[in-house]
Formats: structure tokens, sequence, C-alpha cells
């Protein structure tokens, strides 16, 4: 099991969910990506990304005001 880094700061929404998607499909099951982003609007399209997909969120955390991490774990 492997934990990727993908650091999408600064990239406007849609691009850090296009960039986790691309990244994820990489991944093998059971690998694990955390996601470091500061798009307000991800905090909803990326764990309902995982939700769709059937992925695991195993951590999603507020960072400060303005950036949020979150790690999803493929299956």
């Amino acid at each position: 099991m492997s934990l990727i880094k993908l650091d999408v700061v600064n990239q406007v929404c849609p691009f850090p969910l296009i960039e986790a998607k691309e990244k994820m499909a990489d991944l093998q099951s059971g690998d694990e990506l955390l996601i470091e982003f500061d798009c307000t609007q991800a905090t909803e399209s990326l764990p309902r990304w995982a939700a769709e997909e059937g992925y695991k969120v195993t951590d999603f955390q507020q960072i400060d005001d303005a950036s949020w991490s979150i790690t999803i774990q493929k299956s």
C-alpha cells in the first residue's frame, strides 16, 4: 500500500477533481491519495466523487481558513 501526495493548491475547480481522477487511475487497490487543495468547491466535489466511485475517505481535515487535505483510498 502506497500513499501518494497530490498538491493542487492554487488551482481552481474543477481542476483539483480532474487531477485527482487522473492520479487515482494510476494507483493500485489499497493505495491512498492525499490531496492538498484550497478550492472551496472541492470540499464537496472530492468526497462526493470518492463515494460515487466506491473509494473510502480515510482522512479529511481543514488546514486553515482556506485550505484542506483529504485522503482517499482506492478500493
